[in-house]
This record gives structure tokens, C-alpha cells and sequence, in this order.
């Protein structure tokens, strides 16, 4: 079976996105920071986005300004396949997009037991509170931003029982942020 894992970008008091939505205060410069990111887009795997999240990264990841900034992470986000979320019908023209059909926990489930590699959410803080609702979420990995947003969307926003976490894996940049990996307990 593949895993599922959550990757997502918080602030300290627990935001994946600013009150208008945004993620830019989660980038660094930091060129330790910047290694970290290119050796995950370097690993392979699938990504699961909701369409919002979809929608920004199709935007960006395919352009000549990402593929100059962020070549090795251009062409992962490129190469990998990627699954999308969307209560709508689509049409997505990023490559090697598929759109997941009928309700989300019984399609993940099946994408899950398909041969494959392992799939990994990008973002998508309600999916993810969804899925680890679920139970379906495998890992969570973390980067922890130091700044407080005080207003935003919170990771778990919805999520109606306690979901007990072990730590398996932290690292800490010069930026201040730390990477925190957990898994189910």
C-alpha cells in the first residue's frame, strides 16, 4: 500500500495560510533551507493537491521564472504525478495531472491500494484535516515558521476527535525554521 504523507509549511500558532489566503511568508533564502526542498522535489513520488493549492502551483512550477529560480524543484514538481481534488469537473493542463472522482476519504483509499509510488499532500490544509479525520494520513512533516500570523487557516480546522502524534524526525535552519516529521501514534 502507499503512504500518505502531509507536508505543509505552519506558522507558530498553527496557520498554513495568512488571513488572505497567502503562503509567501512561509519562503526562505536560507540556502540550507532552499537544499532541504530541492532533495524532497529530487525523491520522486506523487502529489495530492486540493484545487486551490492546484491552482497556485500550476501557475508557478511550469513557468520559465520558476525553471530559473528553483530548477531542480521546477522540474520535480514537473515530472511528478500529481492527483487533484475538486468538487468541479476540470480540465488540468499541468502535466501528468489526474482529477480524483467521487467522495474524497474512498478515493484516496483506492489511490492508496493502487501500485505506485508513495503520494504526498502539498499544502491543502483541508484536505488534510479530511484525511487525517480519516485516518488515511500515514506521516505529517512540518515546517514550522518563526513568525506569528494571528490570523489565518488553521491545519486542523474541522477535525472533530484528538489525533495523537510521535515525533520521528526534527531539523532546525539558521532561518529559524524546523522541520518536524510524525507520524500516527
Amino acid at each position: 500500500m502507499r503512504k500518505l504523507s502531509a507536508f505543509l509549511s505552519l506558522s507558530l500558532d498553527g496557520c498554513f495560510a495568512d488571513a488572505a489566503g497567502g503562503v509567501d511568508w512561509a519562503h526562505s533564502d536560507d540556502p540550507e533551507f532552499q537544499r532541504f526542498v530541492a532533495d524532497n522535489a529530487r525523491g520522486g513520488g506523487a502529489l495530492l493537491m486540493g484545487r486551490v493549492t492546484y491552482e497556485m502551483m500550476a501557475a508557478w512550477w511550469p513557468s520559465e521564472a520558476a525553471r530559473q529560480m528553483s530548477p531542480v524543484v521546477a522540474e520535480g514538481m514537473n515530472r511528478m504525478p500529481k492527483y487533484l481534488v475538486s468538487h468541479r469537473p476540470r480540465n488540468p493542463e499541468w502535466a501528468h495531472t489526474v482529477q480524483l472522482a467521487g467522495a474524497l476519504p474512498e478515493a484516496v483509499r483506492a489511490l492508496k491500494g493502487e501500485a505506485g509510488p508513495d503520494i504526498a499532500i502539498l499544502g491543502s490544509g483541508s484536505l488534510v484535516s479530511q484525511l487525517a479525520g480519516a485516518g488515511l494520513i500515514d506521516e505529517f512533516q512540518f515546517v514550522v515558521c518563526p513568525l506569528v500570523l494571528a490570523g489565518g487557516r488553521k491545519v486542523f480546522e474541522g477535525l472533530e476527535d484528538a489525533l495523537a502524534l510521535q515525533l520521528t524526525e526534527s531539523r532546525s535552519f539558521a532561518s529559524g525554521q524546523v522541520f518536524l516529521r510524525y507520524r500516527p501514534a
